[in-house]
């Protein structure tokens, strides 16, 4: 991610992401991410379908070289290894403020992206989205699986 859209949820709430393109019909997949021009942070968010709130996979990390995680990402049965990379840690729905108008629905208050894209907000300085911004689909409309 290189910028969030604070007024928005769900995918949308982190702007216009670099998306490497992921196949969810692979059960195993490896993924390079470019190592030139890097963003704020990379996140994993995996919708299961049927869709269930409890079971959506998430995982924020960044470029860490040298480095090297596995584990689950937040749900059992995805599990991850990152090479070069690290988790990122801590945030929650605590990094919204308590100021912030939209904390009170519960759509925003609950969703990890959102709750991730304030972390970048207020850890990283993410900017926002630039005016062009076009929100990504909808989970519903083909983007079961994101790496963003």
């Amino acid at each position: 991610m290189r910028h969030v859209a604070l007024d928005q949820h769900c995918l949308r709430s982190f702007g216009q992401p670099d998306r490497p393109r992921l196949d969810v019909s692979r059960r195993h997949q490896t993924i390079e991410l470019p190592e030139s021009n890097p963003p704020l942070a990379w996140y994993l968010c995996a919708l299961p379908n049927p869709w269930r709130w409890s079971d959506n996979a998430h995982l924020a990390f960044e470029g860490a070289p040298g480095e090297q995680w596995e584990g689950s990402a937040l749900v059992p049965g995805l599990y991850v290894y990152l090479e070069n990379a690290r988790p990122i840690t801590g945030w929650g729905e605590h990094n919204i403020p308590e100021n912030e108008p939209r904390r009170k629905s519960v759509r925003f208050r609950t969703c990890r992206n959102y709750q991730f894209a304030w972390w970048l907000r207020t850890e990283r300085n993410a900017p926002d989205a630039p005016p062009e911004y076009v929100p990504p689909k909808r989970p519903g409309e083909g983007e079961q699986m994101s790496l963003m």
